[in-house]
């Protein structure tokens, strides 16, 4: 299975969970070196997914980019499957979601 294939997978199944925003990041000239591949919201919180494949290695700009993320309180994951993203939601405690829109009433 290729890292597209993973990618394609994951955005399926994300496209499935509750309270979750994602989108995929395409490099490319007018993208951020760096940048994970896939980045959500979920339940109101900032999680990031680097896609691999089994044997894929996060490059230095990567693991950079991963530190920083999760220096700024935000939630960053190198991937390889479906089931490592089931597996990290599953683990993370996302608080009661807070409407945004009600705050500004």
């Amino acid at each position: 299975m290729t890292e597209k294939d993973i990618t394609n997978a994951i955005m399926r199944y994300l496209k499935t969970v509750p309270l979750c925003f994602c989108w995929k990041e395409h490099g490319g000239m007018y993208g951020t070196a760096g940048l994970p591949d896939i980045i959500c919201c979920v339940g109101g919180r900032f999680v990031v997914f680097e896609v691999k494949t089994p044997s894929g290695k996060l490059t230095k700009l990567q693991e950079t980019t991963i530190r920083k993320i999760k220096a700024a309180k935000g939630e960053a994951f190198k991937v390889t499957s479906v089931e490592d993203v089931k597996t990290i939601l599953d683990t993370l405690e996302v608080p009661a979601h807070v409407d945004s829109l009600d705050l500004l009433r």
